[in-house]
């Protein structure tokens, strides 16, 4: 795997990941509200460590006409895998595990202050969100509502509820249309044609195809491709590209 694949450092330590897929699940503290499947609060802990992370079962998923039964928590974890590999640490650390009530994906709960969301964080993060609204391209993100976007104690804003994304058909429903027309900067071009490369790379391919099937990776290579041709940010078009309720 390339260099740039490794992990970028967490909100807690490089050890994350580790903790997400070694360590006990045996608390539950409860169901998240407004969420449209089940999506649990847990603690996972190992020997003297311990954190909070969101766990969603693939038994809990509600069944959508347009993806695939029991693929949701499989499309959180590919959301991280593909932040990962462009170097742009946007999504909290992701896995696929077995758990209280399943198989299903676990993420590292990010600090936050609810209150505050897409709609609330002006211009200062910018460009933080410029770089998420152009991650969401690429991975035809379906749902980006304000609430996915979480403010941390750092002033890092994290991208989350990537479980519709990744379709083959253009599905891009996000609040974030402000970069419309807005030019790309050169370096995520390039961030973006090294992490095209390593779409036919087969360290980091046969992961990715663990939790998609071949032609949504294609159709993710595609979306790239033209990302990289345009190198601008794509006018908003209809209603239809926001989703609702938008928070």
């Amino acid at each position: 795997m390339s260099a740039h694949l490794s992990l970028p450092p967490a909100p807690a330590n490089n050890g994350i990941l580790n903790l997400l897929r070694e360590g006990e699940m045996h608390e539950v503290h409860g169901l998240l509200p407004w969420s449209s499947n089940y999506t649990f609060l847990v603690s996972i802990k190992k020997g003297a460590d311990s954190i909070f992370a969101i766990y969603k079962p693939r038994r809990g998923e509600r069944p959508l006409w347009d993806f695939p039964d029991g693929t949701l928590c499989q499309r959180e974890a590919a959301a991280y895998m593909v932040s990962v590999a462009l170097g742009w640490n946007l999504v909290p650390p992701t896995i696929i595990r077995d758990g209280i009530h399943g198989v299903g994906s676990v993420q590292l709960r990010i600090e936050h202050d609810p209150a505050e969301n897409y709609f609330t964080f002006g211009s200062d993060f910018e460009d933080q969100l410029r770089k998420l609204a152009l991650f969401d391209i690429l991975v035809n993100n379906a749902d980006r509502k304000g609430g996915h976007c979480l403010l941390d104690s750092n002033g890092k804003i994290w991208g989350i509820d990537h479980g519709i994304c990744f379709h083959r058909q253009p599905k891009l429903r996000t609040v974030i249309w402000d970069f419309s027309g807005d030019a790309i900067p050169d370096q995520w071009i390039k961030d973006i044609a090294r992490f095209r490369n390593d779409l036919n790379d087969r360290a980091f391919l046969d992961p990715l195809l663990s939790v998609l099937s071949a032609s949504e990776i294609d159709a993710l290579k595609r979306r790239t491709d033209e990302v990289i041709e345009c190198q601008e940010f794509p006018p908003a078009g209809s209603g239809r590209n926001y989703p609702w309720p938008p928070i």
